[in-house]
C-alpha cells in the first residue's frame, strides 16, 4: 500500500508502472479525479488545496489498510496533490490491484468515498467573483451521480474539512 501527497502532477500509466509487478493480480481498477471548471453555477479559475503534512499521510495510510482488511485486494496506490491547481489538472489517483475485478472495483470506490469524508484536505475555489472555501456536503459524501450545489455558506477553513 503506497500513499503519496505531492505538489507535482502525476501520469496514470507512469504512476501505476512505478508499482512493482503485483503477483497474482488479474484486475487493476483506477480512479482519477480532476479539477472541475464549474461549481455552484460559477466558473472555477483555480483551486487551492491545503493539507496537514504528516497527519494527511497517516490518514491515507489508515484508509488504505482499512480497504486491505475489508476487501480481497493485493495492493493499492493513492496519490493526492496539493497546492494551486487549474481546471482539468489531476487531483487524486486511486489504483487497486486484486485477483478479481469485483474486489478491485469495490475497494477503489470505498477508498475514494472515504477520502472525500475523512482525509484532512481543504479546498478553496477561486472564481471570477472571488474565492470561497469548499464546504462538505451530503452530495459530495455520497459520491452523487447527479449535479448538486453547495448550499452551506462559506465559513472559516477550520470548519471546512473536505477532500477532492
Amino acid at each position: 500500500m503506497i500513499v503519496k501527497v505531492q505538489k507535482e502532477d502525476f501520469e496514470l500509466s507512469a504512476a501505476c508502472a512505478e508499482m512493482a509487478t503485483v503477483n497474482g493480480a488479474g484486475a487493476l481498477v483506477t480512479f482519477v479525479g480532476t479539477v472541475r471548471d464549474y461549481s455552484d453555477a460559477s466558473d472555477i479559475l483555480s483551486l487551492e488545496i491545503e493539507h496537514y503534512p504528516g497527519m494527511t499521510e497517516k490518514e491515507l495510510e489508515r484508509v488504505s489498510m482499512q480497504a486491505a482488511n475489508a476487501y480481497d485486494i493485493l495492493d493499492s496506490l493513492i496519490i493526492h496533490r496539493y497546492g494551486l491547481l487549474h481546471p482539468q489538472d489531476n487531483i487524486v489517483l486511486v489504483a487497486v490491484w486484486s485477483r478479481h475485478r469485483a474486489a478491485a472495483f469495490d475497494a477503489c470506490r470505498f477508498l475514494i468515498d472515504v477520502l472525500k469524508t475523512s482525509a484532512p484536505f481543504w479546498k478553496k475555489e477561486i472564481t471570477p467573483q472571488g474565492s470561497r472555501w469548499v464546504t462538505d456536503c451530503p452530495g459530495c459524501r455520497a459520491g452523487s451521480r447527479e449535479g448538486h450545489s453547495h448550499s452551506v455558506p462559506s465559513a472559516h477553513p477550520d470548519q471546512q474539512l473536505h477532500s477532492s
